[in-house]
């Protein structure tokens, strides 16, 4: 037993939010050394209480590390990045100095080029990650999973098999694709079809699944996602049959995550800023770059800016 435990790779979450919490406290239950990095907040909470998992299946409280200070990723051997995009660069270049040779780092971030900011930034060679899991923090040191819970990593490699079989011991599934930059904007697809109507209408996934008055909306955007993907050289399977992709998707959304709200609807409703830039506008911006019209996901963009302007910032 004790050999098995030292055979776990040494783990630290940067940006402890509610993905990294989730990811990291499923390594953690299963016997992996995981360091939580994040705000004071969390950092106190889980090191009075430890980290809550009140997931689908379980609810159990795990022992994990925690700390506000990045330098103490320095001893990881994996590293899960899981700050927001707008974070991206500022935080790959506060880890990189205490960054240990050989150690694999992963994107656990919504979007589809934090890889290239990351090493652009600090000169990091992170692997990307497409996630789909719906959670959220109830309160400092407690998270909420309502959803999914799996990975998809790429481009097939030796590095990549290895932390995907690090994830599945754990009991998180997580896939490998030599196409990650189509499985990138398959997320980045619905993420720009829901997160935005979810937060502005203030709404759940099942809620917005439902709708008949959301349909033209949702296909409109994905219309649109999919033109400047196929214009940018992106190759996804959807691209075949946009209308039976959103079809399945409306039901597995419903199904699968249907309680749960966005992202950018938490982080509205913490009175934080968004990750909208990394989505719709994302899309919007690249979009003006190809000569692909993208009025939809401006439109989203832009209101969800506009409700930017009044939040009041966060103390936690």
């Amino acid at each position: 037993m004790n050999e098995e435990k030292t055979s776990w790779p040494r783990t630290a979450v940067v940006g402890a939010g509610a993905v990294g919490c989730y990811f990291g406290g499923m390594l953690a239950r299963a016997g992996a050394p995981v360091v939580l990095i994040g705000r004071a907040g969390l950092a106190d909470a889980v090191r009075e209480n430890g980290l809550f998992l009140d997931t689908l299946t379980f609810q159990e409280r795990v022992n994990v590390e925690s700390s506000t200070e990045i330098s103490a990723a320095q001893s990881a051997e994996l590293v899960l990045f899981c700050v927001k995009t707008l974070d991206t660069e500022t935080a790959a270049r506060q880890l990189a100095p205490y960054l240990r040779a050989g150690a694999n780092v992963v994107s656990l971030q919504n979007g589809v080029n934090n890889v290239e900011r990351i090493r652009a930034a600090a000169g990091i060679d992170a692997l990307p990650a497409a996630v789909y899991v719906a959670a959220a923090m109830a309160r400092p040191g407690r998270v909420k999973h309502s959803g999914r819970g799996d990975l998809v990593i790429g481009p097939g490699s030796e590095r990549t098999e290895r932390v995907a079989a690090v994830f599945e011991r754990a009991g998180v599934g997580c896939r490998i694709s030599d196409n990650i930059a189509g499985e990138l904007w398959t997320k980045l697809v619905w993420n720009c079809a829901g997160n935005a109507i979810s937060a502005l209408a203030r709404v759940n996934y099942g809620q917005i699944a439902a709708s008949e008055e959301a349909r033209p909306l949702l296909e409109a955007v994905v219309g649109e996602t999919l033109a400047v993907a196929r214009a940018n050289g992106v190759y996804m399977q959807m691209l075949d049959n946009p209308k039976a992709a959103i079809d399945g998707a409306l039901v597995l959304l419903a199904k699968q995550m249907g309680p749960a709200t966005s992202s950018t609807a938490q982080d509205l409703a913490r009175g934080k800023r968004t990750e909208i830039d990394a989505l719709n506008g994302y899309v919007a911006r690249l979009g003006a770059q190809l000569g692909v019209a993208t009025p939809v996901n401006y439109t989203l963009f832009s209101l969800v800016k506009l409700a930017e302007m009044n939040l009041t910032p966060s103390k936690s």
